[in-house]
């Protein structure tokens, strides 16, 4: 007897029931599968069905989800599931919602290309109503859940997800019931050199590779030790050994006492400088002047951002308030 296969509790808190959690994919799946000289239909639901209905749906009907962080997809699994389907038939129904008319995926791409990539003509699609917030929440969580989708990714699905609507990584961490450190964990990767960022996507390094270069700060220092790590493979724990000694090194060149106490005191500016940095969300320096004087730093990259951190820091002061009063 074949079990029906389960998602993970993220998605199944989400959507109150079981569901399948392939990942999808940003390519139109019109441009990437529809034969040459045959037109694509134009979808349009004709009766409204009761949610959670299973119909079977023309397969080049079903529009893309918006909300997909994902962007690489493998044409040999496509290959391997559409045989799997042709032997096997499907387990599970794809998962689509209504918008303007029209049948949009929600989850379920893999199954979808494999479907037509095996020729079939329709497909089995239960209908769910879910708002555009439901769908980004539906996208992270079910990209989350599988190991090949690169963090890079998965970061850049929080930062819009956060820039979209408005909240704070606690939120999010709340809505999906996930760590709050998953988030900020995978977010502070947005904070290296594109090129870095190029090579963790491409696996040339790996995501804790790439933390350990974050302590460098400097751009520099990053691409020169992300350099070693592919030339030399060195593992993760060698390049945080080496990271700790060019810092040590840098800053700290003689053991004299005013030495450690400044190391002692840059430390614990270094620490707090780290959880601001998970609780907004975004890039945060200390500089710290005479007299015990410095300047926080908050960056930004949109006006978007830049009203959720607002809201965020408005947010945080409000519930300091009030846990006084």
């Amino acid at each position: 007897m074949t079990r029906k296969k389960r998602l993970g509790r993220g998605l199944e808190n989400l959507l109150n029931t079981t569901r399948d959690t392939e990942p999808l994919e940003t390519i139109s799946i019109s441009q990437a599968f529809v034969q040459p000289g045959r037109e694509v239909p134009s979808p349009v639901v004709e009766a409204e069905k009761p949610d959670g209905d299973i119909v079977h749906l023309n397969v080049y009907e079903i529009e893309d989800n918006p909300f997909q962080p994902r962007r690489v997809f493998g044409e040999t699994e496509i290959a391997s599931l559409a045989e799997s389907l042709k032997e096997h038939d499907i387990l599970q129904p794809i998962l689509v919602r209504v918008v303007d008319g029209r049948y949009q995926l929600i989850s379920g791409e893999r199954r979808l290309r494999a479907a037509i990539k095996a020729n079939w003509q329709t497909i089995p699609a239960r209908l769910r109503e879910a708002d555009d917030r439901l769908v980004s929440e539906l996208a992270i969580v079910e990209n989350l859940q599988r190991k090949d989708l690169n963090p890079i990714e998965k970061a850049l699905s929080f930062r819009r997800y956060l820039d979209e609507h408005f909240c704070t990584q606690e939120d999010l961490a709340n809505r999906l019931k996930i760590d709050r450190s998953t988030i900020a964990n995978l977010m502070r990767l947005l904070e290296l050199p594109q090129r870095i960022q190029t090579s963790l996507q491409e696996g040339k390094v790996s995501a804790g590779h790439a933390r350990a270069l974050l302590p460098l700060g400097d751009e520099g220092a990053q691409l020169e030790f992300c350099g070693k790590i592919i030339s030399e493979g060195l593992s993760v724990r060698d390049t945080e050994r080496l990271v700790a000694n060019k810092i040590s090194e840098e800053d700290y060149p003689d053991s004299g006492r005013a030495d450690r106490r400044k190391r002692t005191r840059d430390l614990q500016v270094e620490a707090l400088q780290q959880e601001l940095k998970a609780a907004l969300g975004t890039k945060v320096l200390i500089k710290q002047g005479a007299k015990e004087r410095g300047k926080i730093v908050i960056h930004y990259t949109s006006f978007k951002e830049f009203e959720r951190l607002k809201s965020a820091i408005e947010g945080e002061v409000t519930s300091a308030g009030q846990r006084a009063a």
